[in-house]
């Protein structure tokens, strides 16, 4: 039976045990974060509209774009509006993306303890698996935020000497110059003391592989960014639905809404925006087409389905197997589930669902993430686990050994009500706790060698039949 339970497989290397109450080097962290150059744009063009307001950089770039060549993609609309060099939403100094200012607050924001239990899992499988424990390690995060999740991840590391001496180095992939320089600020101090190599990198392919360390790898909300394309089955094909200037407000809805049982569905095509229009293609494109038959799944849709589907994620995921195929284990943290989505597709502003199309380069974007589209890209050089929703993944990697630690070291009942407080939301059923999903990913090798599968991914019915079955044995 795999040991790592609650309250026993987490405590028998001494994970929780071996922890100082307050184990920030300085101070404890585990508040609810304060919860309750453009070479596109003519700049003499004027660019306004009767009762509608001023456009914005990217509106600007976009009507350019839409009347010189047509209408554009959702996923050049997406990279437009967030990673535009000058004017996207990550790239500008200006916008407090994390936290109580922000547009939205993350998990590792809002308790230290969830990147320490994700910490232990993923330390956890370096040392079950045999021969990677002779190797050097190396962490790898995709879209790292402010640092904050790498942060507790690497505390709990420099708790242990023998894995403090084993980490070499720390790789983060990130684009934005803004969002490197707080991770830097966050993180510098830890890696140098340390003797922690730390390194950015654009993309996940410009990490080096063939380097004979074992990888463990989080990307926690970093899919949902990426660019999508939105796709309609027709009786000729996968056409794709594009980006259109609207002439007039009778314009606006363009595509129908979507009545297939089949996919999950969300009002975001229903815009308000009078300025934007969805049209369809009217043949199939190259990426309609290679991206409708990326997947079995998608061939049993019927006519009139809509999906989202991302080439961005299909190559970051095969990237991240290759990684963990040469030795390693990896987590993804998003929200999503095991379905294909077709109008999950949202914009925030100020913690709150605004229209798509409400102020460009402005906003976050983001859409739901479709798991087994994951699992599909990679699964033929690693082995997938899940995914399972946030609350089961803390419950059963003891965030309560480790939240009752924390309650009994807070020095005023105000502290304590915060921490558990935190732990609360982070495992809310109807929020955070089901919202979010892990899925875990290790190399075929070390699958092989285990026949019950990876805590905490594991079925509680298959578990309670493997312990029977060693009772009456």
């Amino acid at each position: 039976m795999y040991a790592l339970q609650v309250g026993t497989a987490v405590s028998r290397r001494g994970w929780l045990k071996g922890w100082p109450s307050c184990s920030r080097l300085t101070s404890c962290r585990d508040s609810l974060a304060g919860l309750g150059g453009n070479n596109h744009v003519n700049s003499r063009r004027r660019y306004s509209e009767v009762g509608l307001g001023s456009l914005t950089e990217v509106e600007k770039i976009m009507t350019d774009s839409v009347k010189a060549t047509g209408p554009i993609s959702f996923s050049t609309y997406m990279q437009l509006c967030l990673s535009h060099p000058t004017h996207g939403y990550y790239m500008r100094n200006e916008n407090a993306v994390f936290g109580a200012r922000g547009d939205f607050i993350t998990s590792p924001e809002i308790s230290q303890v969830f990147g320490e239990l994700t910490a232990i899992w993923l330390l956890e499988r370096w040392m079950s698996d045999a021969r990677a424990k002779e190797q050097n390690f190396r962490l790898v995060e995709l879209g790292p935020g402010r640092g904050t999740l790498m942060d507790d991840i690497l505390r709990v590391v420099s708790q242990f000497p023998n894995l403090r001496q084993k980490l070499k180095s720390v790789h983060l992939v990130e684009t934005s110059q803004s969002m490197r320089t707080l991770q830097e600020q966050k993180l510098r101090r830890v890696c140098q003391s340390n003797g922690w190599e730390i390194f950015w990198h654009d993309s996940a392919v410009d990490i080096p592989q063939g380097t004979g360390e074992y990888t463990m790898l989080v990307a926690h909300e970093f899919f949902d960014a990426l660019p999508v394309h939105v796709l309609e089955k027709t009786q000729q094909g996968w056409h794709e639905v594009l980006i259109d200037i609207a002439q007039s407000p009778v314009d606006r809805f363009s595509v129908k809404t979507n009545p297939s049982p089949l996919l999950i569905n969300q009002p975001s095509m229903t815009s308000l925006s009078a300025r934007w229009k969805r049209v369809l293609s009217p043949t199939p494109t190259a990426i309609s087409t290679l991206l409708g038959f990326a997947s079995p799944r998608f061939n049993a849709l019927p006519i009139g389905a809509r999906i989202e589907v991302s080439a961005v994620t299909m190559k970051t995921a095969r990237q991240i197997g290759e990684m963990i195929q040469e030795g390693g284990s990896a987590l993804i943290i998003d929200y999503g589930k095991d379905n294909v989505f077709g109008d999950s597709l949202r914009a925030f502003k100020n913690h709150k669902i605004v229209d798509i199309f409400h102020r460009p380069g402005e906003c976050d974007i983001t859409a739901n993430v479709d798991f087994a589209f994951l699992k599909d890209t990679m699964s033929d050089i690693v082995t997938t686990h899940g995914p399972i929703p946030q609350s089961t993944f803390l419950a059963r990697l003891g965030m309560q050994l480790r939240i009752d630690a924390l309650v009994r070291a807070a020095k005023s009942p105000e502290r304590r009500e915060t921490i558990e407080q935190a732990a609360k939301r982070l495992i809310d059923p109807l929020g955070m706790g089901s919202q979010y999903q892990f899925l875990g990913i290790t190399n075929k090798m070390e699958g092989e060698k285990s026949n019950e599968g990876v805590w905490p991914f594991i079925d509680v019915n298959e578990e309670s039949q493997n312990n029977t079955t060693t009772t009456t044995t």
